[in-house]
């Protein structure tokens, strides 16, 4: 049977192609996204193969070592007007950007080379890669292993040979033994140190405490003085401790040889791992791989942000989300159950409706602000003046924090929880109500043990809706709690564990730092890519568990809409 053009029309099926075109398109577009942000990201951990070569640039020639990171073609016009040589007749050449590292040693740590006047290209198995503490990579060929400034071990030759592996597996020992006592510093500083100095920090407040009340009470200043004095002496003890760890850590050294034929010496102390990429078959790759990759997502970072891992950022994230959930959730829950079940359905109900509609559509820096001058200033200082005063001039609630911060997300998220809740309470059937009432239950008993559950899945849709929107905000957070690197977790073993006080890093704003306040853009680019990954994927987890827990409430009270 056949239909005609104005038939097929009216039966509505473009309009379902077009849309299953449009969502298919909407889909392929995201995936893309994704898998480019993952790619350019994900492969930043692979350890890639180190080229040596000899670049000719005009009448001089010099040796270069380094990863192949991009290769782009340019226009001739544009090369000429670089004043580079180009042969006549070609539109454009090809030219490779190079990592070369050795920060330290050279003007910078990437070049660009024009492809053309690369030549012989090998791939040496003895070129080492030394990942630093600072200065970023270092590219050369191990010579010589030092303790205390005497030679252990050397060799002269690039070629793998049983000498230079004794030389290679010497400084393999060395890096080993550094990384041990790196962590036993890192023990107590962080932990045993920062330990003392927050209870030496609290007797401080105690004291200025009892000064400030012009308290006579000499037991209590006695007792302070004394558990000062025991304080003071541990750390008098892990202070030598350190001193001795320092002291062993800087005792090893290692010369190498540069690109440019130079021999440079590097404290160990600085080195956080050294491998032979040329030499590493696929397995030993995919092992260094995932090693980084732990890296990235369980340590601090290092060296501007550009080196090292995120994980206060993604600690700092999760963590204000959390909260703003559980402020945001019932404040929304209590505003929308008003509106819909105990208001007068009147104009002034309209009218709140409006503005809370016109609140979902505020640019989030308003938000920022208000919550840097309301929260910060206002609230924070009147804090502080009435059970910080021991603190001051030193803020306490008076500055930006996790608090604040979550806080002021919650006032960014709240009509959208307001909007979904009272959505789903509309959908409730009135007949339900009317049913438990008849049954001699009170319009609050109705409410809590009927209405609500019902209605939980369509809040559940809300706090997912504020999670997604309140992970990636970055404008106000700046005004009021983030920081480029925060010196310790807010959530830790110190009284009251949980300090709301402190500020704390975010990945939305580890993404902009990195990405436009980083010295070294072209390290950088890498992780802007990873770390955007990343909060795609914290953000999929959080909504998910969101999800989960909607879809178990849906089906629990699936038999009571019925």
């Amino acid at each position: 049977m056949r239909y005609s053009v104005s038939e097929w029309t009216k039966s509505g099926s473009p309009w379902v192609w077009l849309n299953a075109g449009a969502v298919a398109i909407c889909v392929i577009m995201v995936v893309g996204l994704l898998g480019l942000i993952a790619m350019r990201g994900l492969a930043h951990f692979w350890p890639a193969d180190v080229m040596q070569a000899t670049y000719t640039q005009g009448d001089q020639s010099r040796r270069i070592m380094g990863e192949l990171v991009q290769q782009e073609m340019v226009p001739a016009e544009q090369l000429r007007g670089a004043g580079i040589q180009v042969p006549d007749g070609v539109e454009e050449m090809r030219r490779d950007l190079l990592k070369v590292g050795n920060r330290d040693f050279s003007s910078a740590d990437f070049v660009w080379a024009m492809d053309q006047g690369i030549s012989d290209k090998t791939l040496p198995e003895m070129i080492m890669v030394a990942e630093r503490l600072e200065w970023g990579n270092f590219y050369g060929y191990l010579r010589e292993v030092r303790e205390s400034g005497e030679t252990v071990a050397r060799h002269d030759g690039h070629a793998k040979s049983p000498e230079y592996l004794a030389v290679w597996d010497e400084f393999q020992r060395r890096i080993d033994r550094v990384l041990e006592i790196r962590d036993q510093i890192l023990t107590i500083e962080k932990h045993e140190i920062g330990s003392i100095n927050y209870e030496l920090e609290r007797l401080r407040l105690e004291e200025r405490s009892l000064e400030l009340e012009q308290s006579t009470d000499a037991e209590a200043y006695a007792e302070i003085e004394a558990r000062r004095a025991e304080l003071n002496a541990d750390y008098e003890v892990l202070q030598q401790d350190l001193i001795d760890l320092y002291t062993k850590i800087n005792r090893d050294s290692f010369t190498a040889e540069i690109a440019d034929g130079r021999e440079v010496e590097i404290d160990i102390a600085k080195v956080v791992r050294a491998f032979l990429p040329n030499k590493m078959g696929t397995g030993e790759k995919m092992a260094h791989y995932g090693v980084k990759l732990w890296e990235f997502l369980s340590d601090e970072p290092r060296e501007a942000n550009t080196e090292g891992g995120i994980f206060p950022a993604i600690f700092g994230t999760v963590m204000m989300v959390i909260l703003m959930s559980v402020l945001v959730t019932p404040f929304g829950v209590i505003a929308a159950v008003y509106l819909r079940e105990y208001a007068t359905q009147g104009f002034i109900t309209r009218l709140i409706r409006i503005a809370v509609n016109n609140l979902a559509g505020v640019p989030s820096i308003v938000y920022g602000v208000f919550g840097l001058g309301f929260f910060v200033y206002f609230l924070g200082g009147s804090i502080d003046d009435l059970f910080f005063p021991e603190a001051k001039p030193a803020p306490t609630f008076g500055t930006g924090g996790l608090m604040w911060a979550s806080i002021t997300l919650a006032l960014l998220t709240v009509p959208v929880v307001i909007v979904a809740t009272e959505e789903g309470l509309a959908r409730i059937p009135r007949s339900v109500r009317e049913g438990s009432l008849a049954l001699g239950a009170t319009k609050f008993e109705t409410l809590m043990k009927v209405v609500l559950p019902m209605a939980s899945p369509a809040m559940m849709t809300g706090v997912i809706l504020a999670i997604a929107r309140a992970a990636g905000e970055v404008a106000p957070l700046m005004l009021v709690g983030v920081v480029k690197l925060a010196p310790s977790l807010p959530l830790d073993g110190n009284y009251p564990f949980l300090h709301l006080d402190q500020k704390f890093m975010h990945l939305g704003f580890h993404i902009y730092d990195v990405g436009f306040q980083s010295p070294n853009v072209e390290a950088a680019r890498p992780l802007v890519y990873a770390t955007a990954f990343l909060l795609v994927v914290v953000i999929a987890l959080l909504n998910f568990s969101a999800i989960a827990i909607r879809n178990h409430l849906r089906e629990k009270y699936k038999a009571l809409e019925m």
